[in-house]
């Protein structure tokens, strides 16, 4: 017998080579194995044991079957890489029990990667990285070089990255002052598995950073190599630390967003104020003490001027800066600092603002300027929204001859002034500010205000709902409506002594005999006789008193109609200037004389179809209507389902280069008239009587020509097609226009629910204007109303209109199915639209 070496085993002694497989759950692997011979544990996480092995005969060992390599191993399925994590950490926590409960013994350990100082810190950022669902400071980096937007918000930061720049720039930044030393970015294993399946950009792929947000970290400085990142369009920064910013920050000629607010900033680089594509910028929550916006424009200063960066050689960015302070700047925000009206450069505001927010801060605290500040605020042609919120500001800054001491207007497009809070007082305001073209407004709600209305925000704050507002306006004009009708009351009957009993309102006129409607007919007779001019004899006084019409009127001008006045509580309505005139239509019954057409003073008969005799019959009853003393100033005119006549009645000389008659109507109300593509139009002849109908004009063009500042016209359910609809029409209606001798708004809702609209041609081909440019200044138009025609298609140049409202619904077309507007609304139709022409 051969010996065999000190401390080797024979073959026959030898242990089971292991078996490598591939990674799967302790369930499946206990049934892989055999019951009574467990396979040997290879994974890191557990440690490798030497046991000795018991030596067995050599028969025994020649009766085995074969090795245990040629015993197939089942196949386990493959894991996702969220199961295999949660395997390793389950693992992992197992080894962590077992070396803990081994009494410290340090030989089961493999390595002492663990034992590195910071590791526990390191595995719990990466672990609550993990959980929140985001990818770490390093991944977030690397990422950013394929999409070019970066996000580090509420990282607890003390800075910005160093590899940031190391890996988008390839430099290394000096070290800063505030941060002796950077905290080290690491990697989780995890993270690392993740990284390996996706490897970053190509060169040819990654794309310059555009968007960097590192807000809500505790950043107190900025290294100056931020400059280098040239592309740069939207920074946010808010809610850090900041104190002060690099000189070389304003070198970010690109920027279109910045956000440095809730920091602590005293002042800003000079260079900022010359950003050239800069619109939106906010400053609030500061230190800030002035606002220098021509600070670079100053004589000897050549920052305006195309510069370079000084980077240590030849080669460096080129940095194009503005000629003027900040010229697409239209939102600034400064509010909640430190700034006096003196400390504001009031010679160089950026002439494109649109919104200025000054809330909270200290502007008339020296008591000087204040006035001047908020003059030269009146100028900027654009400004909207000026903002003086819990600001010091009083009276002073609002002159009374504010409005009247310059030769041009001020504040010509301010539409909200807030000065909630303040010492500013309401009669001060409105003495300084009621000579500008746009109507006072003094009530809190949250809805935008009207077109040329200003929204003066002063005292405490209580918002409103609209629905609250026009309670309280109609509360209002019902008190001054019964005081009015009490008044008409007395001047029917004699004074009542003061110790008589008050007396409900049927009782007076059942003594005035004002219950019947021949009663009620008779008094506004004589309220009509009673404004009779002298000079009309007494035939035509009984002729109105029985109930016709007088066979001619003396012409007394346009002062008032002498046969129909409208200018009563019945049918004008004073507090919101509109008239509305009953509906009209044929009688019904063959025998009229047995049917009463006179409407009561309280109009519960309009909804039976009556009309009042003493009203005009045609649709639109121009000539009348425009006689009236409220001519001027009517902003509504309601003249729905008026159907017996179906004509207009003009004054003479009312042709397109005649003064509009209703020169302010914005809204006219047509639905369920019936009218038709062209209608009858017959000129009031003199002595107020009309000739013979010699004219035809089409509807659209007529309406357009009589009232040129409509913004809102309701055709509803007539009998309109698409002949009236042709682009000219349109654009005469729809377009503003300023260089015409009577300057157009601009038409914003149109509705033509209901007609017989068969094609859109007009619309498609004035569609066309918007091709290769999204925007034109003299469309106005928001809502266009469509519904319950007989469209059969929807053309795709309709996507181009920048409608808020488009409602098709109703219509026989079929493509788009109904789903794209029920589901997306009017975007997702005119997107859907859009995409057909591409």
């Amino acid at each position: 017998m051969s010996r065999i070496p000190q401390g080797s085993t024979p073959r026959s002694q030898q242990t089971r080579p292991t078996v490598k497989t591939a990674l799967v759950p302790p369930a499946s692997r206990s049934r892989a194995s055999s019951p009574s011979k467990p396979a040997a544990a290879n994974s890191p996480a557990t440690p490798r044991v030497r046991t000795k092995s018991i030596p067995k005969s050599p028969s025994k060992s020649l009766r085995r079957a074969s090795p245990v390599e040629d015993v197939p191993v089942p196949k386990t399925p493959a894991l996702s890489i969220k199961e295999a994590i949660a395997l390793k950490r389950a693992e992992a926590k197992k080894a962590a029990v077992k070396s803990s409960s081994s009494g410290g013994n340090f030989d089961t350990f493999e390595g002492l990667e663990d034992a590195t100082p910071g590791s526990l810190s390191a595995k719990k950022e990466e672990d609550d990285t993990l959980e929140l669902g985001r990818w770490s400071v390093k991944e977030t980096i690397d990422r950013a070089r394929s999409t070019g937007s970066i996000n580090l918000a509420s990282r607890s930061l003390p800075c910005l990255p160093s590899a940031l720049f190391d890996i988008h720039l390839g430099i290394t930044p000096d070290p800063l002052k505030s941060v002796p030393q950077e905290p080290p970015i690491t990697i989780s294993e995890s993270s690392s598995l993740r990284s390996t399946q996706r490897s970053g950009p190509s060169w040819f792929e990654a794309q310059d950073l555009q968007v960097l947000k590192a807000w809500s970290n505790d950043i107190v400085e900025i290294q100056h190599e931020i400059s280098l990142f040239g592309s740069l369009k939207i920074v946010d920064l808010h809610q850090n630390r900041i104190s002060s910013l690099p000189e070389t920050f304003a070198d970010l000629t690109a920027l279109t967003t910045l956000d440095l607010s809730h920091n602590s900033l005293t002042s800003l680089p000079r260079n900022i104020w010359a950003l050239p594509s800069l619109t939106s910028l906010n400053l609030s929550h500061n230190s800030l003490t002035s606002l220098p916006f021509g600070t670079p424009f100053m004589h000897g200063n050549c920052s305006a001027k195309s510069d370079m960066w000084s980077t240590g050689g030849f080669f460096g960015p080129v940095i194009t800066r503005s000629t003027t302070p900040l010229p697409r700047l239209q939102c600034l925000d400064v509010s909640f600092n430190k700034v006096v009206a003196s400390a504001i450069d009031h010679h160089n505001f950026p002439s494109g603002l649109t919104k200025l927010d000054l809330s909270s801060n200290p502007i008339a605290a020296e008591n000087t300027e204040s006035a001047t500040l908020v003059r030269a605020l009146g100028s900027l042609r654009n400004l909207k929204e000026l903002h003086f919120a819990r600001a010091v500001i009083s009276d002073d800054a609002f002159p009374a001859s504010l409005a009247s001491r310059d030769p041009s207007p001020i504040f010509p497009a301010l539409r909200i002034l807030d000065l909630e809070e303040t010492q500013a007082t309401v009669d001060a305001i409105h003495a300084a500010l009621s000579g500008l073209k746009q109507t006072l407004e003094f009530e809190f709600t949250k809805d935008e205000p009207p077109e040329d209305t200003l929204r003066i925000l002063v005292g405490k704050k209580v918002l409103k709902e609209p629905w609250e507002i026009e309670a309280e306006r109609r509360a209002r004009h019902k008190s001054a409506r019964s005081h009015g009708s009490q008044l008409s009351m007395s001047s029917l009957r004699e004074t009542l002594p003061a110790q008589d009993p008050i007396k409900e309102a049927w009782e007076i006129e059942a003594e005035q005999g004002l219950l019947t409607e021949g009663g009620r007919r008779r008094a506004r007779a004589a309220a009509a006789v009673a404004t009779f001019p002298e000079t009309a004899s007494s035939e035509q006084k009984r002729s109105l008193l029985v109930g016709s019409m007088p066979p001619s009127m003396p012409n007394t001008g346009r002062s008032h109609s002498p046969t129909v006045n409208l200018n009563t509580s019945q049918y004008y309505n004073a507090p919101t200037q509109t008239l509305t005139l009953p509906p009209s239509a044929p009688p019904t019954r063959s025998h009229t004389r047995s049917v009463s057409l006179a409407v009561s003073m309280l109009g519960p008969s309009l909804s039976q179809g009556k009309i009042d005799i003493a009203l005009p019959t045609p649709t639109l009853p121009i000539a009348i209507i425009s006689a009236q003393p409220f001519a001027q100033t009517l902003k509504t005119l309601i003249l729905s389902s008026r159907k017996l006549d179906l004509s207009a009645v003009l004054p003479p000389a009312t042709g397109e280069s005649a003064a509009p008659l209703l020169p302010n109507l914005e809204e006219l109300a047509l639905d369920g008239c019936g009218l038709r593509d062209t209608i009858t139009v017959a000129y009031q002849g003199e002595g107020g009587s009309s000739t013979p109908p010699k004219l035809t004009e089409g509807l659209i063009p007529l309406l357009g020509r009589l009232f040129p500042s409509l913004r809102t016209l309701d055709l509803t359910y007539n009998l309109l097609t698409s002949a009236a609809l042709r682009k000219d029409v349109l654009v005469d209606l729809i377009m503003a226009s300023r260089d015409t001798p009577i300057p157009r708004p601009g038409l914003r809702h149109l509705r033509l629910r209901g007609n017989r609209i068969t094609d859109l041609d007009g619309f498609q081909e004035l569609a066309e204007i918007f091709k290769g440019h999204r925007a034109v200044s003299d469309w106005k138009l928001e809502e266009l109303d469509l519904r319950d025609n007989e469209i059969a298609r929807l053309p795709a140049e309709l996507g181009l209109l920048p409608l808020d409202v488009f409602l098709v619904d109703g219509n026989v077309f079929r493509i788009p199915q109904r789903k794209v507007w029920e589901r997306e609304g009017t975007k997702g139709l005119l997107s859907w639209l859009r995409g057909r022409l591409e």
